[in-house]
Parts: C-alpha cells; sequence; structure tokens
C-alpha cells in the first residue's frame, strides 16, 4: 500500500462573526457598567387602615418651605423669587432655625445618641413644585442646592462634634446626625401652569 498524501483541512476561524462574538464577550468580561441612580428619598410609611385624621397630622405652615420652579427656569422660594445660588443657604436658615424664628420650623426636644437633650425641627418639610415647562437642567441645580443644604448642615454638626465630615463617621453617629437634620424633601408631580410665549 502506497503511501498517499493526507490532506490537512484548512482551518479558518477568522470569520468576523467569530471575531464580533469574541470582542463583545472580551468588553463584557473587561468593562463595569454603570447602574442607573435615582435621587435617595424616604417616603413616609402609608397611613394605617384603623388611624384617625385629626388636626395634630397636618404640617403647619410654619414647617412647610414652598419652593416653586416656573416655566421660565424662574424660582421663588416662600412666595419670592430667589437666585439657584441663594436656595441652599436660604434652606439651611430654614431646616436649622437656628434662632427659633416663629416664622420657620418650630423646634421641639429630643434625646438624641451622643449629644443629649437638642432642639430639633424634625417636623420640616421642604416642599419642591416644578412647572412640566422647566428644564432638567434647572430642576437638577434646584435638586442639588436642596440636598447641599442638608449636607453642609451635617457636615458642619459633623466637624463640630467630632473634628470629621459626616461622610467620615460611623454609622451610629450618621444615624444621630441624620435625627438632628433629617431629609425632608416633597416633590409635588410636575404640572403644566402655564404656556411659554
Amino acid at each position: 500500500m502506497a503511501k498517499g498524501k493526507r490532506k490537512v483541512p484548512d482551518i479558518n476561524s477568522s470569520s468576523t462573526a467569530d471575531i464580533a462574538f469574541l470582542l463583545l464577550i472580551f468588553f463584557l468580561i473587561t468593562t463595569s457598567m454603570d447602574t442607573d441612580r435615582g435621587l435617595a428619598r424616604r417616603l413616609p410609611p402609608p397611613p394605617e387602615q384603623d388611624q384617625k385624621k385629626d388636626d395634630s397630622d397636618k404640617v403647619k405652615e410654619r414647617n412647610v418651605m414652598t419652593v416653586f420652579l416656573n416655566m421660565n427656569d424662574q424660582l421663588m422660594a416662600n412666595g419670592e423669587y430667589v437666585n439657584v445660588d441663594q436656595l441652599r443657604d436660604m434652606a439651611k436658615e430654614f431646616i436649622a432655625n437656628p434662632y427659633n424664628d416663629e416664622t420657620k420650623p418650630e423646634k421641639h426636644a429630643k434625646d438624641i445618641p451622643f449629644f443629649g437633650t437638642m432642639q430639633v425641627t424634625e417636623k420640616h418639610v421642604v416642599s419642591l413644585r416644578c412647572d412640566r415647562g422647566s428644564s432638567y437642567k434647572a430642576y437638577l441645580a434646584v435638586q442639588n442646592e436642596l440636598v447641599a443644604a442638608y449636607n453642609e448642615l451635617r457636615d458642619e454638626l459633623a466637624q463640630e462634634k467630632w473634628g470629621m465630615n459626616y461622610a467620615a463617621l460611623d454609622e451610629d453617629q450618621q444615624k444621630a446626625i441624620r435625627d438632628i437634620y433629617p431629609q425632608k424633601i416633597s416633590e409635588a408631580e410636575p404640572k403644566k401652569y402655564g404656556d411659554k410665549k
């Protein structure tokens, strides 16, 4: 039997589909994808079925800071037009009510771990309403200023008590500061209040 030449099959694994698949796998393995993040808000618990409604549950007017962004991206806080860069200081003054002003949130004594008995304004609410015509950029700027007001108050208190920023504190210390400055931003569903001209 004569030895014949054996034919070696051609190996052609460089097809476009194979390369595309390998690249896809490579990118899926080596990249991290950002997850969508929303705005951190704590919703109030739903009312119980047998809970009676009484006037003590109503929020007093002095405890509410109304913030409204109109269709022209003009900002109004507590009935007066303000610039976005004024909002943070206004919100801080409202939330903390350092001089126990009767037009700002009422204070009451509360026992706080690490701090003892403190006068807090935990019944305050920052109520944000936006016109549907307002821009998303303006809306985010307002949101950022309101959240920054809480962050600054918390950082200032953490620095005063422990000489550290709020983010550097342990969980119990952070909770104590949140008890003094709970973030209470209430957002109404955007409505169309007028037409742009």
